[in-house]
């Protein structure tokens, strides 16, 4: 790749939008640096987010922290730094590119449940913070307290496992039985309507015409970052589960069809901001 001029923001930026520099740098690197097998430079990932309002100050504090955990590592050629993505970086973000591409609506649903029961002592919160993140990233809800509830049948032994709690969790597969009602803990497990809320701003953000004032890199990036922040938050539900009139459908049609309206483009403008060395 070519390296141009760092890019500079446009007036005013992007405004409105909850996207943190982390998670944008997440959408750049699964565009441009997954399973290529190169380093990008420092210089040009801080343009781009500077396309898009991001100062470089929150750019490389954003990368520092990444670094710290053990997704990002530094390659240096000379005085010019490169970023290439660690082992667990990259799983991190096939997980992630897996979700981009996957559906909001589960269409071979077999009626049944997964229940996910732990105790994790107070004196290991972290460990107990961090599986509840993970949980809700493989789709889980919470029912009741300690109880984890999942229309999908993921297998989350691996992440027990890092965290040493298999021996504290316990896991069924269920279905619901006389007067419970699919729905209601559906209702109950997740935030439907926040979640809709969200689907619904996109749809607003989104609209005709959007963002005319960013290039398609910078679109691409900001996009892929927002959708992430969305589905990172969806359970991605039955259909017989959901309200009716599920915005996600609406949402996950604009998304893909913007997204891929851009691929060429972003890529060619990519090709310039971005210098690149082969990551041995």
């Amino acid at each position: 790749m070519r390296m141009s001029a760092a890019l500079t923001p446009p007036d005013g930026g992007v405004t409105g939008s909850a996207v943190r520099p982390e998670t944008a740098v997440l959408a750049l690197f699964g565009d441009h640096v997954l399973d290529r097998g190169v380093a990008v430079s420092t210089v040009g990932v801080v343009g781009v987010l500077g396309r898009l309002g991001i100062g470089e100050h929150a750019t490389r504090t954003a990368l520092s922290r990444m670094g710290r955990r053990g997704l990002l590592r530094t390659v240096r050629r000379g005085r010019q730094a490169f970023l290439a993505l660690t082992g667990h970086g990259t799983a991190v973000l096939r997980d992630g590119q897996r979700k981009l591409e996957g559906e909001v609506v589960d269409r071979h649903w077999d009626g049944r449940w997964t229940l996910l029961t732990f105790s994790v002592p107070e004196s290991r919160r972290a460990d107990r913070h961090a599986l509840r993140t993970r949980l809700e990233w493989f789709g889980f809800g919470p029912l009741r307290s300690g109880l984890w509830v999942s229309t999908s049948a993921a297998d989350v032994s691996a992440t027990l496992a890092e965290l040493d709690l298999l021996d504290r969790a316990e896991v069924f597969r269920a279905e619901a039985f006389m007067w419970t009602d699919p729905a209601r803990i559906a209702a109950e497990a997740w935030d439907l309507k926040g979640i809709a809320a969200g689907y619904e701003d996109f749809l607003r953000r989104w609209g005709e015409g959007a963002f005319g004032h960013l290039d398609e890199l910078s679109r691409r990036v900001l996009l892929g970052a927002e959708w992430l922040l969305l589905i990172r938050r969806d359970p991605v539900l039955p259909s017989v589960l959901l309200p009716e009139g599920w915005p996600g459908t609406r949402a996950a049609a604009v998304f893909r069809t913007l997204r891929h309206g851009w691929e060429r483009q972003a890529g060619e403008l990519a090709e310039n901001a971005l210098e690149s060395i082969v990551d041995e």
